[in-house]
């Protein structure tokens, strides 16, 4: 889509590697990671999610992994986690 920005976010306690903006509006919260099991994702990355998508109004929440495919479900917020090859097929 070409009117989607891509921006990082860094903020007091953490960052966000990749926020994805259409005019106005924050679409999507990406972060990545080289995990590739649930044990082996840090929680600074989750609580980035979390919190920046909590002060930017944003719901879609992704975590690009190695090879680790999954749902989170953190403090009301859903975090889909996507293997790098797959999230690669859709853009």
């Amino acid at each position: 889509n070409p009117l989607l920005e891509f921006f990082y976010l860094k903020f007091t306690d953490g960052e966000i590697d990749f926020v994805l903006k259409e005019g106005l509006e924050i679409k999507q919260l990406i972060q990545v990671t080289y995990a590739s099991g649930r044990d082996e994702i840090e929680r600074r990355e989750i609580k980035s999610l979390v919190k920046a998508g909590n002060e930017l109004k944003c719901k879609d929440l992704l975590l690009i992994t190695w090879d680790y495919e999954d749902e989170l479900k953190v403090d009301n917020k859903t975090i889909r986690c996507a293997p790098l090859w797959e999230w690669l097929l859709t853009v």
